[in-house]
């Protein structure tokens, strides 16, 4: 059996509070296993958080502390942890943008703009000066190339099932000069071959349907619950209340597939 490889506290918050964790954990003579029952969340993924690789989420923080009598510590400083891995995106994209890199599938509905995972730096440069015109080129660059790490998701030993409906404006929609448009298509069109993604496109005549009004993006893990992520100009919702996200993802089913069906798989 190899020798245990503790982790390095001083690497960065998450391992900080990892350690911690693994610390307190065996103080009370508890197992990975003793420790997650009464969670929503699995032996793997208490084991990634002890070694510093994935961030706390507040409803296990607040798991640990009851069970380890902790005092409410790991819940206080989960915060901490989550602005430790924001770099670049917004703070209230910084847990979704940890948890893409660990899904097992993620889909996305996105009837305003080309999800984050296929953009290029162009479209992405072009759309958030849209978005917030007086942010200095320094930070627009920072958005850019935290939005482009994102993509590298598809290229990890592992990489999600990805499936993506969108509305026909957005490619009918010129966001950027003709090059830059046609390098965009084509580059969505490399990553969904390349990576047996599938593509939906929901035509402009289709009637009404549920997510008509905003994007959502639902994603499903190996050793943690299904979450939904809603996102509006300036502001977005993690979703992890089971019966909520058993209601969005219904109304995806429902209206995704059906909406799409005068429009083949894209693949």
């Amino acid at each position: 059996m190899p020798p245990r490889k503790d982790p390095d506290a001083s690497a960065n918050v998450p391992s900080f509070y990892g350690a911690e964790l693994r610390y307190q954990r065996e103080l009370a003579g508890l197992t990975l296993e003793r420790l997650a029952e009464g969670s929503f969340h699995g032996i793997p993924f208490l084991s990634q958080i002890e070694r510093g690789e994935r961030r706390m989420p507040l409803d296990l923080a607040q798991h640990v502390d009851k069970v380890l009598k902790t005092d409410g510590f790991f819940e206080r400083r989960c915060e901490d942890a989550r602005r430790a891995r924001q770099s670049g995106h917004a703070e209230y994209f910084a847990d979704v943008a940890e948890m893409e890199r660990h899904a097992e599938t993620i889909e996305e509905w996105a009837p305003m703009l080309v999800p984050g995972l296929l953009q290029t730096a162009p479209y992405t440069r072009a759309i958030v000066r849209a978005a917030m015109p007086r942010t200095s080129d320094g930070e627009v660059e920072e958005k850019v190339d935290a939005r482009m790490g994102r993509a590298k998701l598809f290229t990890s030993e592992n990489p999600p099932k990805f499936w993506a409906i969108l509305d026909e404006s957005l490619i009918r929609r010129a966001a950027l000069p003709p090059g830059e448009m046609a390098e965009l298509l084509n580059h969505i069109a490399g990553v969904i071959r390349s990576t047996q993604s599938i593509l939906q496109i929901v035509p402009e005549t289709s009637a009404a349907h549920p997510f008509m009004m905003g994007m959502t993006k639902f994603m499903t893990f190996a050793d943690a619950p299904p979450v939904v992520y809603t996102e509006s100009l300036h502001s977005g919702q993690l979703i992890d209340y089971p019966a909520l996200v058993k209601q969005y993802r219904e109304s995806y089913v429902c209206s995704g597939p059906s909406q799409c069906r005068l429009r083949r798989p894209w693949r």
